[in-house]
């Protein structure tokens, strides 16, 4: 596919990424002298920049590509999700964010030092660190297919490897160089691209399709299959299904909570703001000003959708469906851009695939490199000797390097994962972050809930919640010929599961006379 591309397309793509490295070339030249400036950028960040922040964080290469094969293959039920987030970032403003800023916390897992001690902060600290290793890594693996797709037209293993490396090389150098200020303001560039692109695709494709906007409605309506694609509420009780409402409501709304407020990939940014507050409204700004996003994404696999599956209203016998490469068919979204789109606007959207990319590593190597400094090598080295704030902003950047070879592993991991589960690429890339969120939110819930709880039992429940999501795998369910029903459940239930038993074992601890 690379020879698709002109030299226009090579040289907007060459101009982006000179721009990202001057950007983080700018920030490290304001000297970060403490691991709050490094991290945190010492609390001087304005709500409305760290609103962007998030968005780019949480949409990223898994809504670029996920949500235009999510419209593709099925309806607008994703779409009703954001009723969850905006559920969720209401709970995480009132709730969890005051707790934070009261503590001068730099982690949000500094909460269950101070309620439970040292050794249950590490422990959910590593819960973190283990379930973003899983989450980013599907991601970057998002990412590296598009990538793989662009310069060596197959998405076999070797070539997404050579795609990850290249990715996370990028990452780690914008990240490097400026810390959490490059990256916010790098977030700010990278948004601005990839929803420029969004609104560039779906605009020609409307001019591609030769129907109105009625015909277009009512031919999505109703497909020759007897299926509604414009269906946005699901009612019905299935618990294989994660976006109907009685999903949306219960594992959907957990799942947002963790993310905004227990993950430390997007709760170090409404960290970055002055006072609490700020970072409160940040989020609930993000997540409204995502809906229009995701429908923007959905939107365009729709219009795919009547683009390659419809020749009777295209007016030709056009009839692929999605181009196959080796290894794995290639996402419908990639194939349109290689395939149909003019030179120059090809460059542009290329891009915006590499700016979603990029934003999904940056924020995952530093918010893990932040825990691994602040929770863990920082408690040891000052127990042993003192050392000045530079030395920890040092091990912070050595920590990054750590955290994107790991990344870079499991990118590959999930090349293999995500064909044996065969699940939507958006639905794969929840459903890894399941794994840390179901401990995390029983030892919260307990912690912010009630006056019970341990160290020994937030240990405890952190793992057990693992463990639950684990067996829950297709793969561990055939393996122990555990009830069938166990590997169809969607994601959402797994989370409730996990969360609920996580719950039982944290408040099994005896109850704290100090808390």
């Amino acid at each position: 596919m690379a020879g698709n591309f002109s030299i226009l397309d090579w040289g907007l793509v060459g101009l982006y990424l000179i721009i990202l490295f001057l950007v983080g070339l700018y920030y490290s030249s304001k000297k970060n002298l403490t691991t709050r400036d490094y991290f945190l950028g010492s609390n001087t960040m304005t709500p409305w920049v760290v609103a962007i922040s998030v968005i780019a964080t949480t949409q990223s290469a898994a809504t670029f590509l996920g949500g235009p094969d999510q419209g593709y293959r099925g309806d607008y039920t994703y779409l009703a999700a954001t009723m969850a987030s905006v559920i969720a970032a209401i709970f995480v403003a009132k709730v969890l964010i005051p707790r934070f800023y009261a503590l001068n916390a730099t982690t949000v897992y500094e909460y269950l030092g101070d309620r439970y001690g040292q050794d249950a902060m590490k422990a959910a600290g590593a819960m973190y660190i283990i379930g973003r290793f899983f989450a980013s890594g599907a991601r970057l693996y998002l990412a590296a297919i598009a990538v793989s797709m662009i310069l060596f037209s197959t998405i076999n293993a070797g070539n997404i490897m050579m795609s990850s490396f290249i990715m996370v090389m990028i990452g780690f150098i914008v990240t490097f160089l400026g810390g959490i200020r490059s990256i916010i303001w790098t977030d700010l560039l990278q948004f601005c691209m990839y929803i420029f692109s969004a609104v560039a695709i779906l605009y020609f494709l409307m001019t591609t399709i030769p129907l109105n906007t009625q015909e277009i409605f009512n031919a999505l309506k109703s497909t020759p299959e007897g299926v509604n694609k414009l269906l946005l509420f699901n009612f019905d009780i299935d618990f294989r299904a994660p976006y109907s409402m009685i999903s949306i409501f219960t594992g959907l709304t957990l799942l947002f909570i963790a993310s905004f407020g227990l993950d430390q990939d997007i709760s170090q940014r409404l960290l970055t703001c002055k006072e609490d507050n700020e970072g409160g409204k940040a989020l609930i700004i993000s997540t409204i000003m995502a809906i229009p996003i995701i429908w923007l994404f959905i939107t365009i696999g729709q219009m795919l959708y009547v683009f390659y599956e419809r020749p009777d209203l295209m007016g030709n016998q056009l009839d692929m469906k999605a181009a196959a490469f080796e290894g794995e068919q290639v996402t419908i979204f990639m194939y349109y851009i290689l395939t149909e789109l003019p030179t120059g606007l090809k460059g542009v959207v290329t891009v915006g695939v590499i700016a979603a990319a990029i934003s999904t590593i940056n924020s995952g190597l530093n918010s893990m490199a932040s825990v691994l400094v602040q929770d863990f090598y920082r408690p040891w080295k000052l127990k042993k000797e003192t050392k000045p704030e530079t030395h920890f902003v040092q091990a912070g950047q050595v920590g990054m390097g750590i955290v994107g070879m790991i990344l870079f592993a499991m990118s590959v991991l999930c090349y293999y994962w995500q064909q044996y589960s065969g699940l939507p690429l958006i639905d794969f890339a929840l459903s890894l972050m399941v794994f840390a969120y179901s401990g995390l939110i029983g030892v919260y819930f307990t912690a912010i809930f009630t006056d019970r709880g341990s160290t020994r039992s937030v240990i405890s429940a952190l793992l057990v919640g693992f463990l639950c999501t684990l067996i829950q795998q297709k793969y561990f369910v055939e393996m122990l010929s555990l009830p069938d029903f166990l590997g169809s459940i969607a994601f959402t239930w797994q989370l409730c599961i996990g969360s609920f038993v996580s719950f039982l074992v944290c408040v099994v601890g005896k109850k704290r006379s100090n808390s």
